[in-house]
């Protein structure tokens, strides 16, 4: 089983034991500003005594770096002052659990720059909204569907948590160790809240671009409806001359052709009037 699962990514955040074999599978994110997408890197972690092996699913560390395509980069990597741990002496000296810990503090910690980024794009869609750009429904809906990935994610990750600090009293854990991952909760617990709200206000600018659009769409059609009656008018009166009756005592008046002219501007005039007055126009 365990096996398998290494074989197979695109799995939600979790942790698992097979005998003595801790498995746990990480999901930490990294906004794409260009595209205002959140790209979720996958991580298998393996640990067995004091050996915790890394597999990486994509194309990127947990902290979002790239993966160097040669050894030397990767080494550079781990053992750059910035993310080097031996000096984190307190914690490895908690035992090798305190490795996943650490490394699940910076999946999580990777997600607040994510709503930073999704946060910028929604203050950008509402000045969007408010400016009348009729590609704004299509925005919000994309940008949702990254919230809503953010909160499936980070709420998988918080199952991971609960069932590590469930575990803890079983595997003895160190009760410092244990501070750590209420820490790490801690975190996770905002970063749900926040994406939670990113969601509701999404959804809440969706309800005013909708409103905004029908509006619109209300005031262009009294302009419609206006310009309808007042061309109208004119054909009236025309198809009413047009019949050509005998019995028609304008049909052969002098002033009968100016007179219908006459009839036909001047209620459109009338009707044009009257709906720049109602604003209709």
């Amino acid at each position: 089983m365990l096996v398998d699962d290494l074989f197979h990514a695109n799995q939600r955040a979790k942790v698992e034991r097979y005998g003595e074999v801790l498995f746990a599978v990480l999901k930490s994110a990294v906004y794409i500003d260009a595209k205002e997408e959140v790209e979720f890197n996958e991580f298998h972690l393996l640990m067995k005594d004091d050996v915790l092996v890394i597999i990486c699913q994509g194309d990127r560390f947990i902290d979002g770096t790239p993966i160097a395509t040669d050894t030397s980069g990767i080494q550079e990597y781990f053992t750059n002052e910035k993310r080097s741990w031996t000096k984190d002496r307190e914690l490895l000296a908690l035992g090798p659990e305190a490795l996943i810990y650490r490394l699940l503090d910076t999946a999580v910690d990777g997600y607040f720059p994510v709503l930073d980024g999704l946060q910028d794009d929604k203050d950008g869609i509402e000045r969007q909204v408010f400016s009348g750009d009729t590609a704004a429904a299509e925005r919000i809906y994309l940008l949702s569907q990254e919230v809503i990935d953010v909160l499936h994610n980070s709420t998988h990750l918080n199952r991971l948590t609960q069932a590590l600090g469930n575990g803890a009293a079983k595997y003895a854990i160190p009760d410092d160790l244990r501070a750590y991952l209420d820490d790490v909760s801690d975190h996770l617990t905002r970063v749900l809240a926040e994406a939670g709200e990113l969601r509701e206000s999404l959804s809440q600018i969706l309800n005013v671009n909708s409103t905004l659009v029908a509006q619109r769409q209300n005031e262009d059609m009294k302009k419609i409806s206006g310009w309808a009656a007042i061309l109208f008018a004119p054909t009236l009166v025309g198809a009413i001359y047009g019949m050509n009756f005998d019995d028609m005592p304008e049909l052969h008046w002098a002033f009968g052709y100016p007179m219908a002219l006459g009839l036909m501007l001047g209620l459109g005039v009338v009707l044009y009037v009257v709906f720049r007055v109602k604003k209709w126009m």
